[in-house]
């Protein structure tokens, strides 16, 4: 019989599975990775775990095959897939083809939501990727020195009801917004490439007449029903380093569904800065 003190790890990129990883070992648990060779870091080997398998993105069936051999029965993700890794440069085998075939939409969720199918009917449990980490999941409050001013504040409340329209059709999660207009919303470069984005676009703006402020209010929101099994949303040191390059000073995330990978470090970044975060 498996034993239950194995769990799976299917890492992708990021900080997010080696804190996974690490917080599991910390319990006792032998813990089997999966490492995908077009994300997961290759320090995952140098971590601790019980075996570390490599393998490709679209191999479902090896990822089964390695989950039986090694008795896993209950797994984790961890690490973002990139969405333009996901639908462009994914060679799926058979397994994962027929399941492609299966979807109504080609978006993230119904991919995975499909996957987690596919792994419970051989007898592999997806469980939550935040039950290890939940001192990480951030507190509602403000979470920095600063509070929001009232242009944030009011654009943290535009930001939302444009990103929960956007979460709700699963196309991305993460807004950006200035005095009430919405600069950039985002799709599938993901979080950090959005926020880059709307910092060119005012800096084109530079010169011009602009009604609108050079500061930015980055909203990044959890799905209505967001599944905390996969794609959960996370935010870290660099996403901060890559507001200050935007000239973004607030950032407003969800508490309780937003995971704040690098801990207190995320919140001296923004200190220094000047960036406010706020969950609610």
């Amino acid at each position: 019989m498996p034993s239950n003190r194995k769990l799976g790890l299917i890492a992708g990129n990021g900080k997010f599975p080696f804190l996974v990883l690490d917080a599991a070992r910390a319990q006792g648990l032998d813990v089997i990775v999966a490492a995908i060779k077009e994300e997961t870091l290759s320090e995952i080997e140098q971590r601790g775990a019980s075996a570390v398998h490599w393998m490709s993105l679209g191999e479902l069936s090896k990822l089964i095959d390695t989950f039986k051999r090694e008795g896993v029965r209950r797994a984790v993700m961890a690490g973002q897939v990139k969405h333009k890794q996901i639908f462009s440069s994914l060679k799926p085998d058979w397994k994962l083809a027929k399941v492609l075939l299966s979807l109504g939409t080609r978006n993230t969720d119904s991919l995975i939501g499909a996957v987690a199918k596919v792994l419970a009917e051989e007898g592999i449990t997806l469980e939550s990727s935040t039950a290890l980490l939940e001192p990480l999941l951030a507190k509602p409050g403000v979470l920095t020195k600063r509070a929001p001013s009232e242009t944030e504040t009011r654009d943290i409340a535009y930001g939302r009801a444009v990103a929960s329209r956007l979460a709700d059709l699963d196309i991305g999660q993460t807004v950006v917004i200035a005095e009430s207009a919405c600069v950039a919303v985002e799709a599938m470069e993901g979080t950090d490439a959005t926020i880059e984005r709307a910092g060119n676009l005012m800096r084109s703006l530079e010169g011009e007449a602009s009604t609108l402020s050079r500061s930015l209010t980055v909203v990044k929101i959890a799905k209505p029903n967001q599944d905390m099994r996969f794609d959960v949303p996370v935010i870290g040191v660099n996403t901060i380093e890559i507001m200050v390059r935007a000239v973004a000073t607030c950032l407003a995330i969800d508490s309780g569904k937003c995971l704040l990978l690098d801990g207190d470090a995320i919140r001296q970044a923004a200190d220094s800065a000047g960036v406010t975060i706020v969950a609610a």
